[in-house]
C-alpha cells in the first residue's frame, strides 16, 4: 500500500500479523506529532533519512537499518525530504521482538520481502499466499542483529538539559568539568550521573549523538568537511577517525555500502 506522508491510517484496524506501507516525503522534512499504538512498528527507510524520537532517546535510521518500536511506546517520526519510507506493523504476539526501542540491520532479502508485501492487498486472508509470505517475513525479521544508533535523553534534570543543549549546539565541545561547573556540580558527579542514566561515559554519550547527526547529514549529501565543522572537530581527518572508529569504515565508504 502506497500512501502520502502521514495519511489517515491505522494499522490497529486490521487484524492480519503483519500490514505495511509506504510513505513518500514531500518538498521538505516533516513530522507526526507523538502516538502509539497497539501493533509494533518497523521503520525503514530505502532512501533519504528517519529521525525517530523515541521515550527518552533520539533514534537514527540510516539505510540498510530500521527501528524498532515496540507496542504502545509513544513515539515521532522525522522524515526527510523526498524519502521514501516503508512502515511494517506487526501484531506483538506475532513475533518474539526486543521489549524495548532499537535498531536493527536489515538484509536485502528482508528488505525485498516488506517492499514485496507493501505492494499487496493488506486485507488477506489467513491462509492466503501472502499469509505464507508474512510467516517468512517475520522468522527473517527476528533473526535480524541489532545495532546502536541512538541518543538517550536522561530524566534526570541535570542530565535531561545537558542534552538538550548538545542537540542544539553539537559542535559544542566543553569538557566534562566544564559542564559540571556549570551545574554547580563536581566533575566526579557528572561523571557518575551519565554513567548511571546512560550506561555510558560522557564521551560516548555525546560520540552517539555525533553519530546519529552525522548519518543524517551524510544521508542529505553534506559533505564530510561541513559535518566535521558543524560538529566541532578541529580537522576533518579528526572527525573521519572518529566515524570509523564507531563505524568500521571512513564517512564516504560507508556511505557507498549502505547504497548497496
Amino acid at each position: 500500500m502506497r500512501l502520502p506522508l502521514f495519511p489517515e491510517f491505522d494499522s490497529d484496524d486490521y487484524p492480519q500479523k503483519a500490514v505495511g506501507v509506504m510513505l513518500t516525503g514531500g518538498s521538505h522534512d516533516d513530522e507526526t506529532p507523538f502516538h502509539h499504538h497497539h501493533k509494533c512498528q518497523l521503520v525503514m527507510p530505502l532512501s533519504g533519512f528517519i529521525k525517530c524520537k523515541i521515550e527518552d532517546a533520539i533514534w537514527m535510521v540510516p539505510a540498510n537499518s530500521a527501528v524498532w518500536i515496540p507496542s504502545q511506546v509513544p513515539h515521532s517520526n522525522l522524515i526527510s525530504a523526498d524519502a521514501s519510507v516503508c512502515m511494517l506493523f506487526v501484531d506483538p504476539d506475532a513475533a518474539k521482538m526486543p521489549d524495548q526501542s532499537c535498531t536493527i540491520s536489515i538484509s536485502p532479502l528482508l528488505r525485498e520481502l516488506v517492499c514485496h508485501l507493501i505492494e499487496q492487498d493488506q486485507h488477506y486472508l489467513p491462509q492466503s499466499a501472502t499469509a505464507r509470505l508474512v510467516d517468512v517475513l517475520l522468522e527473517q525479521l527476528v533473526n535480524m542483529p541489532t545495532q546502536h544508533f541512538d541518543f538517550p535523553i536522561p530524566t534526570e534534570p541535570r542530565l535531561h538539559a545537558i542534552a538538550l543543549r548538545l542537540i542544539a549546539e553539537p559542535g559544542d565541545r566543553r569538557t566534562v568539568g566544564e559542564w559540571a561547573r556549570q551545574f554547580a556540580m563536581s566533575e566526579r558527579t557528572l561523571t557518575r550521573l551519565v554513567r548511571q542514566e546512560v550506561k555510558l561515559t560522557f564521551g560516548r554519550w555525546r560520540g552517539q549523538l555525533h553519530i546519529v547527526l552525522a548519518l543524517q547529514k551524510l544521508a542529505s549529501g553534506e559533505s564530510v568537511q561541513r559535518i566535521a565543522d558543524d560538529l566541532g572537530y578541529e580537522s576533518v581527518s579528526a572527525f573521519i577517525t572518529f566515524f570509523k572508529k564507531n563505524l568500521g569504515q571512513p564517512p564516504k565508504q560507508y556511505m557507498k555500502t549502505q547504497d548497496h
